[in-house]
């Protein structure tokens, strides 16, 4: 069971940290896309810190799992977040991406929890 948390953990992680860099650089792209959603650009910083925090939760959280567990919980929400977003702009092609990393961070709560 562990095998399977870390190799979730390592790819949420992988995940998070290229989402963060994106918004770091602020593409057009990026930019774009925030702005369609309805985004303040004020929230950037925002978003790239809880990405951030959420990798290194999840992965601080491999060897103490109460933080994987909390970490988890965050990037629940977080995703959860993001798929209403997506949604109340009538983004359902984006919304799927979110929901899908919403699923694997509810998958990263039962493993750690399997695993304390």
């Amino acid at each position: 069971m562990f095998v399977s948390l870390a190799t979730v953990t390592v790819f949420m992680s992988a995940v998070l940290l290229i989402s963060a860099g994106a918004k770091s650089l602020r593409t057009r792209h990026i930019t774009e896309q925030m702005s369609a959603l309805g985004v303040p650009q004020s929230m950037m910083a925002f978003l790239i810190g809880a990405q951030i925090a959420g990798a290194a939760g999840g992965i601080a959280g491999l060897w103490w799992g109460p933080l994987g567990v909390a970490a988890a919980i965050g990037l629940t929400l977080y995703f959860a977040g993001a798929v209403a977003f997506h949604l109340r702009a009538g983004d359902r092609k984006g919304a799927l991406p979110a929901a899908v990393l919403t699923m694997a961070s509810v998958a990263l709560i039962a493993l750690r929890a399997a695993t304390l």
